[in-house]
């Protein structure tokens, strides 16, 4: 009789469950690791708002220099589907664990060195090359570092706390926000504006090679997913093509799981990196004031992504998801509303509610995109629906918003442009396949035929 995957134990026999003390330390590896690739990026946002166009296109006037620095800031989502496409096929053939320690030294080579790079009145036009050159190796780094930190968490965790595990490299985000914006709130608080502008920038850069030596030291202590080593010993090989299998195989779970990443992204980037630019020239609020905002949005953040990951834990993936998009789509307007107020309260209030909109999708994201995959081109998948809707949706959002802004002299068009991307997500969502939804046939998606790409009945 053929086994169905409804009746392939939830457990095989010959998988080893992770013990708790290492399900800990790679918890602590996920997170650590994922905070420091993001202050990595956040501060190349931070400083691309408030100094790069001077520094780098000095030429140019002070729109078109922040669209320039933003465009740069972009280049960086650009290499972030190459270095997850690099990183998935390596990932899914070699194992999650490698992978990631090479991400970590790759973006941490590059972050160090924009903060050696010499300006443009130094060495001229080589100034903005360089700094391009070295954003598209931190967009390598990040492109190969979301997979393997979510599936390391989700494929070690206990079934019925997935998403919980799963939302630990997720928090990593708003972590490494809240320490690229203590860094920039410290120099701005200790530093002239001159000063800054000349060097003091320089700083968050540099210390990054502090926070990799130590995010590295723990990577390096943590072993493979139980259930890829699991998976690549049922093979008995290596899985040659986990690229065009997944495309092939999973062309509707791309399109899902890069639809569902939209939102998030486009909405964190809008709220955390182009909001410091708006709020700095179009609205002529101090640096310090939109410092701070951004500091209480990613605390929110981060602790909003746990509550509504342990809530999806026990309501649903889909079902959490679907509230933080709606809310982002209602709140887009009443957004900029209370932050053209120019009232501290009010923008307060706005960027929290922002805030924990995009942390209910957050949350459950990580678990909701892996369980769509099995585990043999899981990290390819991943990778490739997550960076492709980073792409489309937080890499152009700043220079969109910017572009709209300067066209229409108003901050409803942005609104408009927010409100789009949260529906994108809330609609893709609406098409999860079925077995990765809570209740379906399956109760435990991640362990279903982990030897193949195909359930069985396929086969």
């Amino acid at each position: 009789m053929t086994t169905t995957p409804e009746q392939r134990p939830t457990h095989p026999a010959h998988v080893h469950a992770s013990t708790p003390a290492e399900q800990r330390r790679v918890l602590a590896a996920s997170f650590l690791g994922t905070t420091v690739e993001w202050y990595d990026f956040f501060i190349y946002g931070a400083a691309a708002a408030l100094v790069f166009g001077p520094q780098f296109f000095p030429s140019l006037s002070a729109t078109a220099g922040t669209l320039a620095a933003f465009s740069t800031f972009a280049v960086g989502f650009v290499a972030r589907p190459l270095g997850g496409l690099i990183a998935g096929h390596l990932g899914d053939r070699k194992g999650r664990k490698s992978v990631l320690v090479a991400s970590l030294l790759a973006m941490g080579a590059a972050t160090v060195l924009i903060g050696l790079l010499p300006t443009y009145e130094q060495i001229g036009i080589w100034a903005p090359i360089g700094l391009v050159v070295l954003r598209l190796v931190q967009g390598l780094g990040v492109g190969a570092e979301w997979g393997g930190a979510v599936l390391m968490a989700v494929e070690h965790a206990p079934p019925r706390r997935r998403a919980f595990y799963g939302s630990f490299p997720q928090m990593g985000v708003p972590a490494g926000i809240i320490l690229s914006s203590v860094a920039f709130l410290v120099l701005n608080a200790t530093l002239s504006t001159e000063v800054f502008a000349s060097w003091g920038w320089r700083i968050p850069f540099l210390l990054s090679a502090v926070l990799i030596l130590i995010g590295l030291l723990v990577r390096l202590s943590i072993h493979e997913s139980p259930l890829f080593a699991e998976a690549a010993a049922s093979r008995g090989r290596q899985n040659r093509r986990p690229l065009v299998q997944v495309v092939v195989r999973h062309p509707r779970e791309l399109l899902v799981g890069t639809g569902a990443t939209v939102a998030a992204t486009a909405l964190g980037y809008l709220v955390l990196v182009y909001m410091l630019a708006y709020g700095t020239t179009a609205l002529a609020l101090p640096r310090s004031t939109m410092l701070w905002l951004t500091l209480a949005a990613a605390v929110v953040w981060l602790v909003g992504i746990a509550g509504s990951a342990l809530l999806a834990d026990r309501i649903g993936r889909r079902r959490v998801f679907v509230i933080g998009a709606s809310l982002a789509a209602v709140w887009a307007i009443p957004f900029f509303l209370l932050v053209d107020s120019t009232h501290t309260a009010g923008m307060a209030v706005a960027f929290v509610v922002a805030a924990v909109a995009i942390a209910a999708m957050a949350g459950p994201q990580a678990a909701l995109i892996a369980e769509m995959f099995p585990v043999a081109v899981r990290y390819s998948g991943s990778s490739i629906a997550y960076q492709a809707g980073s792409v489309l949706g937080g890499g152009l959002a700043p220079i969109v918003a910017t572009a709209l802004y300067s066209a229409t002299a108003s901050s409803t068009s942005v609104a408009l442009y927010a409100m789009a991307t949260a529906l994108v997500s809330l609609v893709a969502v609406l098409f999860l396949p079925a077995a990765s939804r809570p209740g379906s046939p399956s109760p435990d998606p991640l362990h279903l035929d982990p030897t193949t790409t195909r359930p069985a009945k396929e086969r």
